[in-house]
C-alpha cells in the first residue's frame, strides 16, 4: 500500500540511494546516498551540471538502471530483487518515457509509432479507443496532419512531439522526460509544456524532467538541484 504524507501519495520514496560505476581498476559514484519523496501529480525538474549525477537517478527512478544499494519504491512496489521481466512490466503499466533520441520505430508512421505502447497492453484499449487517445494527442502536439508520415519525413522538432506523444498514450502514473524542449522552437515548447501541465492536472499524472530549460523549472511545483551525486537543494513550492 503507498503511504500518504502530508504532500498526497507518494509515488517515488528513495531512501539512502548509492550508485557505483566499475571503471577499470575504480569505481566511480555516480550517487551518494540519496534521500527523496516524489507525490502523485508532481511536477518535477532535476537540475546539475554535466556529471552531477541527474541521468543517473532518473534512469534508475525509469527502471532502466540498477542501483548499488538503498531502497527504491514505485507506486507503492519495492523495486529490490525485482526480476528484468518484472521490472519489464512495471515499465509498461506505470511509467512513460521522453528520450532525447527519439526512439521512433523508422518502419511505422507517426500515429503507429503514438498508437503502439496501447496494442502492446494486454486487455487495454479497444481500437476506436486506442484511435481517439492518439488522434487527441497528435492533434494536442500539433501533427495532427503528419499521422501518414514516417519519421525520416519529419522534423527533429517534429520526431519529439511524437515521442511526447507516444510518453502520454497510456495515462501513465510517471512521464520520465529527458530535455523534453530541447529539440523545439519556443512556441511550439511552450505548447507541449502547456499539455504536459494540462495531462499533469486533469489525469494526476506525475512529471520528472531532467532539464536546463529555465520554463520548466518556473512551472515546477518541486525543483531538485544535484551536484556530485548529491542533492544539494530542494525546493518544494
Amino acid at each position: 500500500m503507498k503511504e500518504k504524507r502530508g504532500s498526497g501519495t507518494l509515488v517515488i520514496e528513495i531512501k539512502d540511494l548509492w550508485k557505483t560505476y566499475p571503471m577499470g581498476n575504480l569505481e566511480v559514484q555516480a550517487l551518494k546516498g540519496v534521500s527523496l519523496d516524489i507525490a502523485e501529480g508532481a511536477f518535477v525538474s532535476v537540475a546539475g551540471p554535466s556529471g552531477s549525477g541527474k541521468t543517473t537517478l532518473m534512469n534508475i527512478i525509469g527502471l532502466i538502471d540498477s542501483f548499488t544499494s538503498g531502497s527504491l519504491v514505485v507506486n507503492g512496489q519495492a523495486i529490490k530483487g525485482q526480476t528484468r521481466r518484472e521490472l519489464a512490466r512495471l515499465r509498461r503499466e506505470f511509467i512513460g518515457f521522453v528520450f532525447q533520441s527519439f526512439n521512433l520505430l523508422p518502419v511505422l508512421n507517426v500515429f503507429e509509432n503514438v498508437e503502439l505502447p496501447l496494442i502492446m497492453e494486454k486487455g487495454g484499449a479497444s481500437k476506436a479507443e486506442r484511435r481517439d487517445r492518439v488522434n487527441y494527442l497528435l492533434e494536442e502536439v500539433g501533427l495532427a496532419g503528419r499521422m501518414s508520415h514516417l519519421p525520416t519525413e519529419l522534423s527533429g522538432g517534429q520526431q519529439q512531439r511524437v515521442a511526447i506523444a507516444r510518453a502520454l498514450v497510456t495515462h501513465p502514473k510517471i512521464v520520465i522526460a529527458d530535455e523534453p524542449t530541447a529539440n523545439l522552437d519556443s512556441d511550439t515548447g511552450e505548447k507541449v509544456l502547456d499539455l504536459m501541465k494540462k495531462i499533469n492536472r486533469e489525469e494526476k499524472t506525475t512529471f520528472i524532467f531532467s532539464t536546463h530549460d529555465p520554463e520548466i523549472w518556473q512551472m515546477a511545483d518541486h525543483v531538485l538541484f544535484l551536484a556530485d551525486g548529491t542533492i544539494k537543494s530542494e525546493q518544494k513550492r
